[in-house]
C-alpha cells in the first residue's frame, strides 16, 4: 500500500468558493494557505483577510467551528508565492476566465512542487485549454477538480483529467477528496460544463421554455419542480436566485461559445427573462430581487408578461399533486402523460426533454449512465436520478414515448434517440442499471463501480436503482427484527461478523418502547456473542436522523388510560436502557449522522464511544416541549462537568452543559458538538457518510481489543444550593427583562436543580442513581403542567414550538 498524504493545500483566490472550500479543508484538520491579489489599501492581505472574517457569517456555515477560522493561512501572490513549495495539492478558484487563470498559472507555476497535485475548480472551462503552456511534467499532474456551492454540504465534486493527467494523480485525488473531504467523486470528460452543469443547467433552460409554453408562473413551476418531484424544495426558479442569476448566465454563456454544433444549441438562448433580469441587477437572493422578490414580509414573484413582481405562492393543482403521490413510477409517468391537465402536460414535456438530452450526451459527457445520476443526485439535490426515473418508469414505453413526440415535433429538437437505446443490452434489461454495472455508451458496455481501495471503507456504497445491490435496511444476517429494530451482522449464518449492529426503523428513529426492548436485547445478544455494538440506522448517508427523541405519539395511549403516573415506568425503562448502554460489559459505539435531539442525543451520551459525521445535529432540546430531559441527559450533564471541572470551580463548567439544555442549543456540526460537550475530543468525526459504519465498527472492535472494561460506577460531586442559587440569579434576570417566559423560568430552574444535585451542600457526593431519580421527577411533574400540555399539543399538532 502506498499512502497518499495531503499534508497541506494551497487556494488560490478568496472569492465565495475559494473561501469556502479552504474553510472545509480546515474542518477536516487539512491545513490550507488561502491566497489573494494584494490590496490595495490597508493589509497587504486585507483581500483573504476579509473573505476569512466572512466566513462567519455566512449562512449555511462553511466552518463546523467558528473559532477555526483563524486557522487559515493567509497569503498574496506578491509576497508569498514560496509558500507553494510546501503544498501536496494547489486548488485554482478565481473567477471564470481563461485569461485570468492562464496569468495566475505563468506566476505559480514555477513555485509549485514536483509532486504536487495542480487542480482548477472551474465550472465549466476546458481543463485541456486550461493547461496550455505547461511543461509535459506540470501537465501530467493537472486535472479539474469542480466543487459544488456550498462545498461544505454538497455532496459532489467533479474530477476532470485531461488526456495528458497521470491517471494515478486521478486515483490519489479521488481518495483524499472521499476520505479527508467527505465527498462523492464522480469523474467527468473535458466537455463544457462537465455533468451536473451541462445536464442541470439544460434542464432549468428547458424548464423556463416549457413553462413560458404552457404559460405557468414561477411560483407553480416551483411547487411542481421541488419536493414534489423528489429534488430540492427551492424547486426551479428559486434554485436560479440562490445560485445567482449571473452565474448561471456565465454557465449558459460557456455553453453558448462552445456548443455550437450541439443540436439543443437553440436552448441554450438565454431566456429573454434572464437577461433583462440580469442587466437590471437583479441577479437573486443576493441583491434581493430576481425572479423572486421579498417586500416586508412577503414574498412576490415575478410576471413574465409585465415584467412587474406581483403576490406569489401560488401552488400545483391538487388533481396533478395526487398524481405526483403514486407510488408505482411506471403509473406516475404513464398519468402525466396521458392526463390533459396543463401542468401535468408540463412535467412529462420537462421528464421528456431531461431523457431526450442524456440520451443523446450521455455518451460525450460522462464515462457511464450512473455518473450522470451521481451527478443529478449529488450536485443538484435531486433524490433519484434522470436515468433512474426513466428506468423506473418503464424504459422500453418512455423510450417510445419520446420517440413518439420527437417525431410529432414537440421535443426540444428533432435529433432522435441513439440506437442503444431501443437495440443494445440496455434494452434487453430494462434499462442502463444492472447487476454487472451501468451502461457506458461510448464503450457499449455495462460498467462496474470504481475499484479504488478507498471504497473498502464503504459498507453500502451510494445506491443505484435497477441494480439489485444489498442495502443497509436487508443486507447481512438477521437475528431480531420488528417494526422498530433490526438487530444483525454483516455475516453469513455460518461465519458471524464480530460485531452486532442495532438499526432504528421508526419514523425519524424515534424512541418508543419498541426501540427500548430492541436495546436491552441488542446489549444481551452482544455481550453473550460480540465483541461489539454499533448503532447505526440504514438511512444515515441519505440524510436520516440518527434519532429525533422520545416517541411522544407512543406515550399518548398511557397518558390517556392511566394518566401522568402511567409514564413513570416507561420513563424509569429508558433511563435503566441508557444505564445498561453505558456500562455494557462489551464497548458500545454510536454511529451518528443527522438529527439527534433530546432523547436521540440521550442515547448517544451513554455510548462508550461515538463516531460521528460532521452533519451531526445534536442537542438536548427538551425544553421545546415543556420538558426537561428525562433519559439520563442532565445526569451525564452533572457527570461530564465533574470530568472537565479535575477538582477545580466545578460551577463555571457546569454553566456550559446547563445553558445547552436550558436553551435548547443544538450544535450545526460535529465539531460544534464537541465544543458544546455532547461529543468528547476522543469521539471520532466521519467527513463521508458512507464511511460511518465502518470506522463505527473499527473503533469497536479496536476497543474490544484492547481489553476493554465497561467504567467503573462513581459518585459524583456537585454544587448543591450554592449552584442552584447563582444559576436562579441569572434566570430571574432574564425572566425580569422579558427574555423569557414565566414557564421557561420554571424549567431552566428544574434544570438547574438537577444538574446540581438538589438542595444539597456544594461538593456534595451523589450517585448516577440521584440523579436520574430527580431527572425523572421533574420530567413527571412538568407532564402535569398545562403550560407543558400546551407545549407538547402544539408540537405534535403543528410541528413546531410553541413559546408560552
Amino acid at each position: 500500500m502506498t499512502n497518499f498524504i495531503v499534508k497541506k493545500v494551497a487556494v488560490l483566490g478568496a472569492g465565495v468558493m475559494g473561501a469556502q472550500i479552504a474553510a472545509h479543508c480546515i474542518n477536516a484538520k487539512v491545513p490550507v494557505v488561502l491566497f489573494d491579489l494584494p490590496a490595495k489599501e490597508g493589509p497587504k492581505n486585507g483581500i483573504v483577510l476579509r473573505a476569512i472574517d466572512n466566513l462567519k457569517k455566512l449562512n449555511p456555515a462553511p466552518l463546523g467551528n467558528k473559532d477555526d477560522a483563524s486557522l487559515i493561512e493567509v497569503a498574496n501572490y506578491e509576497d508569498n508565492l514560496d509558500v507553494l513549495a510546501g503544498c501536496d495539492l494547489i486548488i485554482e478558484a478565481i473567477a471564470e476566465r481563461m485569461d485570468w487563470k492562464h496569468d495566475l498559472y505563468k506566476k505559480v507555476a514555477p513555485h509549485i512542487a514536483p509532486n504536487a497535485i495542480f487542480a482548477s475548480n472551474t465550472s465549466g472551462l476546458s481543463i485541456t485549454a486550461l493547461s496550455e503552456g505547461f511543461d509535459a511534467e506540470l501537465k501530467a499532474r493537472f486535472c479539474g477538480v469542480h466543487f459544488f456551492n456550498p462545498p461544505r454540504y454538497m455532496h459532489l465534486v467533479e474530477l476532470i483529467p485531461t488526456v495528458a493527467t497521470r491517471p494515478e494523480i486521478i486515483d490519489q485525488l479521488e481518495g483524499f477528496l472521499t476520505t479527508s473531504l467527505g465527498k462523492g467523486v464522480v469523474r467527468a470528460k473535458d466537455t463544457p460544463n462537465f455533468i451536473a452543469n451541462r445536464v442541470g443547467i439544460f434542464g432549468m433552460l428547458a424548464t423556463i421554455h416549457e413553462a413560458e409554453k404552457f404559460g405557468l408562473t414561477v411560483d407553480v413551476v416551483d411547487d411542481l419542480t421541488g419536493k414534489k418531484l423528489g429534488r430540492a424544495s427551492s424547486g426551479t426558479f428559486r434554485t436560479a436566485d440562490v445560485v445567482g442569476l449571473d452565474t448561471m448566465g456565465h454557465v449558459i454563456k460557456t455553453m453558448q461559445d462552445n456548443l455550437a454544433d450541439d443540436p439543443f444549441f437553440a436552448v441554450y438562448k438565454t431566456p429573454e427573462v434572464l437577461a433583462k433580469l440580469v442587466a437590471a441587477g437583479a441577479l437573486g437572493s443576493k441583491t434581493g430581487a430576481g425572479f423572486y422578490k421579498k417586500v416586508g414580509k412577503d414574498i412576490q414573484r415575478l410576471d413574465f408578461a409585465t415584467a412587474q413582481y406581483v403576490t406569489g405562492g401560488a401552488k400545483a393543482d391538487d388533481v396533478v399533486a395526487r398524481m405526483l403521490k403514486e407510488k408505482d413510477p411506471v403509473k406516475k409517468m404513464k398519468t402525466l402523460r396521458e392526463s390533459t391537465h396543463v401542468q401535468a402536460q408540463f412535467l412529462w414535456a420537462i421528464f421528456r426533454d431531461a431523457f431526450h438530452y442524456i440520451a443523446v450526451h450521455g455518451a460525450t459527457i460522462a464515462d457511464n449512465a450512473r455518473d450522470i445520476d451521481f451527478a443529478m443526485r449529488w450536485g443538484f439535490g435531486w433524490n433519484v436520478g434522470p436515468f433512474e426515473t426513466w428506468q423506473a418508469s418503464g424504459w422500453a414505453e418512455v423510450a417510445n414515448w419520446v420517440k413518439e413526440d420527437i417525431d410529432a415535433g414537440k421535443a426540444l429538437c428533432n435529433t432522435p434517440l441513439p440506437s442503444w437505446v431501443f437495440d443494445s443490452a440496455v434494452a434487453q434489461n430494462g434499462g442502463v442499471h444492472t447487476s454487472a454495472g451501468s451502461w457506458s455508451a461510448s464503450k457499449s458496455t455495462f460498467v462496474p463501480r470504481s475499484n479504488l481501495a478507498v471504497y473498502d471503507r464503504q459498507a453500502f456504497r451510494a445506491p443505484v436503482l435497477g441494480t439489485g445491490e444489498a442495502t443497509g435496511a436487508n443486507a447481512g444476517t438477521t437475528f431480531f427484527e420488528d417494526e422498530s429494530v433490526r438487530l444483525w451482522h454483516q455475516g453469513t449464518e455460518a461465519q458471524r461478523d464480530d460485531v452486532l449492529i442495532l438499526s432504528l426503523k421508526t419514523k425519524m428513529h424515534v424512541i418508543g418502547p419498541g426501540v427500548i426492548e430492541g436495546m436491552e436485547k441488542a446489549i444481551a445478544e452482544a455481550e453473550k456473542n460480540y465483541k461489539g455494538l454499533v448503532i447505526w440506522s440504514a438511512d444515515a448517508a441519505d440524510g436520516g436522523a440518527f434519532s429525533a427523541g422520545a416517541d411522544l405519539q407512543a406515550m399518548l395511549p398511557l397518558f390517556m388510560s392511566g394518566g401522568v403516573k402511567a409514564i413513570e415506568p416507561a420513563i424509569s425503562r429508558l433511563q435503566d436502557a441508557h444505564q445498561a448502554l453505558k456500562y455494557a460489559n462489551i464497548p458500545v459505539v454510536a454511529a451518528v449522522s443527522g438529527l439527534a435531539l433530546g432523547g436521540g442525543c440521550e442515547l448517544l451520551m451513554h455510548a462508550a464511544k461515538r463516531v460521528a459525521s460532521i452533519e451531526s445535529y445534536i442537542g438536548l432540546v427538551e425544553v421545546g416541549v415543556g420538558l426537561v430531559p428525562g433519559g439520563g441527559g442532565l445526569k451525564e450533564a452533572a457527570v461530564r462537568a465533574a470530568a472537565d471541572a479535575k477538582g477545580t470551580d466545578l460551577l463555571q463548567f457546569l454553566k456550559n452543559y446547563f445553558m445547552n439544555a436550558a436553551t435548547a442549543a443544538v450544535s450545526k456540526s460535529a465539531l460544534e458538538a464537541k465544543k458544546m460537550g455532547y461529543l468528547s475530543e476522543n469521539d471520532v468525526i466521519v467527513f463521508n457518510p458512507y464511511e460511518l459504519l465502518h470506522v463505527a465498527k473499527v473503533e469497536a472492535r479496536a476497543m474490544f481489543d484492547a481489553g476493554y472494561r465497561a467504567p467503573m460506577k462513581k459518585l459524583v460531586p456537585v454544587t448543591g444550593r450554592h449552584g442552584i442559587a447563582t444559576i436562579s440569579a441569572q434566570l430571574i434576570n432574564m425572566r425580569d427583562g422579558g427574555f423569557i417566559s414565566a414557564h421557561d423560568y420554571k424549567l431552566g430552574k428544574m434544570i438547574a436543580e438537577v444538574v446540581c444535585g438538589g438542595d444539597i451542600d456544594n461538593g456534595s457526593l451523589v450517585s448516577e442513581q440521584w440523579l436520574l431519580d430527580m431527572e425523572r421527577k421533574a420530567f413527571m411533574e412538568l407532564l402535569n403542567h398545562p403550560k407543558t400540555q400546551e407545549r407538547i399539543m402544539g408540537m405534535m399538532q403543528t410541528g413546531k414550538p410553541v413559546r408560552n
